[in-house]
């Protein structure tokens, strides 16, 4: 192995003293031009190197030192353990479009919101989109940890997962009481809310009536939206086209919860454009002689009038019991009703237009979530409380001259996504939607109102 070596050593050398003669006039030249190398590289590492650190200029511990306090706030481990994987980084997102916005998301101790999650029902309910936006923004590049650099500040309470014992719906009588005591939290932990009295605080009420947090219209009205909330932005399901207590506060009105998991699994089983047996078709609370309850009839006596005229028509498939497949009758059904109950908006509204169904509203002023992303006049109906008789005829004029048309812009897959809350933001699903809803709303930020003054 010697011998193979050496004869390449020699010729390595040989060749370097060529190379030496032949350039050897300008080794003076090169000397200079190596020190002028070295002199280049020091200065722009130099710069660099300083460059970096003024960018990356660290906060003051004046403004940190509340985060960083095991005696003032909660372990971030206690909105952490909602779900490891909700830490990831999001695929989609427009920054562009939601002017770079920032939110930063208040740690609160566990009372306010996971403990809720020991119940499953608290994160899969018509009222859950609460816990979905919240799950949504722990892993979204809107996120900022950095509260100076925030434009809004969410505030996480569940308010809905506590279910009745008596008929397992969801009972929020307990929701001011836990809200106040959230907002009494934050403001004796952080600075933020008390610089403007939670102008640029956002909340979610997602229930009957959003902030006035009662299921009955009247007790909703008499009790009127909390003081400690009105200059705040109320992310809600309830939202109508006309004055109304309950709606007198910065809003965004956005849909009820559907869970996309049981919606994909609906839609392998039976394609959205697949076969559809059932012309009209509801399923849920219809009474025969509602109760007055509080001088008010349920469903404003709706539901009870297609009940009595339309059980009996062979073109409806109306059903008063429960059915948990009944998603699967949805995507069967050409028109999907959707009455108001107690309060104007339901899930069957995200349901039928998820599913492909096309939704027959029937509920007067409705404000129906996220017209901007959603042509709900292309993809519904609107029929008025009080011309509920006719149904019948109203939907065959249509069937007879516009239906293709409704069904090919509702089954437009942008149309499904704005409207269902995802673990992760998708760019356009509906927690996206909100992002851009708030991205409209920066006048409120009091970051960007100080940059601006300036």
């Amino acid at each position: 192995m010697e011998e193979l070596k050496r004869p390449i050593k020699r010729r390595g050398f040989y060749v370097k003293m060529r190379l030496l003669h032949k350039h050897g006039r300008q080794q003076e030249k090169n000397v200079c031009f190596k020190y002028y190398k070295w002199v280049l590289w020091f200065s722009l590492t130099l710069y660099f190197f300083t460059s970096y650190f003024i960018s990356h200029k660290p906060i003051p511990l004046s403004k940190t030192h509340f985060a960083n306090s095991k005696s003032n706030l909660p372990s971030r481990a206690l909105v952490e353990s909602i779900n490891t994987s909700f830490r990831q980084q999001p695929k989609n997102s427009n920054k562009g479009a939601l002017n770079d916005l920032k939110i930063y998301i208040y740690e609160l101790p566990s009372k306010y919101n996971t403990d809720w999650l020991s119940n499953e029902r608290c994160s899969n309910h018509l009222f859950a989109s609460e816990v979905a936006i919240h799950k949504a923004l722990l892993n979204s590049d809107v996120r900022t940890f950095d509260p100076y650099e925030a434009d809004f500040f969410f505030v996480p309470v569940y308010v809905s997962c506590n279910f009745s014992t008596v008929n397992g719906f969801p009972a929020i009588g307990h929701a001011r009481s836990l809200i106040s005591s959230a907002i009494h939290f934050i403001s004796s932990h952080y600075p933020f809310w008390n610089r403007t009295q939670g102008f640029d605080h956002v909340f979610v009420a997602s229930h009957d009536y959003g902030a006035c947090f009662h299921t009955m219209e009247d007790k909703a009205i008499a009790d009127g939206i909390p003081e400690y909330l009105k200059k705040s932005i109320i992310l809600q399901t309830f939202g109508v086209k006309y004055k109304h207590p309950c709606q007198e506060v910065e809003n965004v009105v956005i849909p009820p919860y559907v869970s996309p998991g049981s919606v994909q699994k609906t839609l392998e089983k039976a394609p959205m454009t697949g076969r559809r047996d059932i012309w009209v078709f509801f399923r849920g609370k219809m009474e025969v002689h509602p109760k007055n309850i509080s001088g008010r009839f349920y469903s404003k006596k709706v539901r009870t009038v297609i009940w009595r005229k339309y059980n009996n028509d062979r073109r409806f498939s109306l059903e008063r019991h429960r059915f948990i497949g009944y998603q699967s009758e949805i995507v069967r059904s050409v028109f999907c009703l959707c009455p108001l109950g107690w309060a104007p908006w339901s899930p069957r509204l995200v349901e039928s237009v998820v599913l492909g169904c096309v939704p027959v509203i029937i509920a007067d002023g409705i404000q129906l979530p996220f017209s901007d992303a959603v042509n709900w006049a292309e993809i519904s109906l609107t029929v008025a409380e009080k011309d509920v008789a006719r149904l019948g005829t109203i939907l065959e004029r249509v069937a007879a001259t516009n239906l293709s048309n409704i069904q090919n812009n509702l089954w437009d897959p942008n149309v499904r996504r704005a409207l269902l809350f995802n673990d992760q933001v998708q760019e356009g699903d509906a927690t996206w939607q909100v992002l851009y809803a708030l991205s409209q709303k920066l006048d409120r930020s009091y970051r960007r109102s100080r940059v601006s003054t300036q």
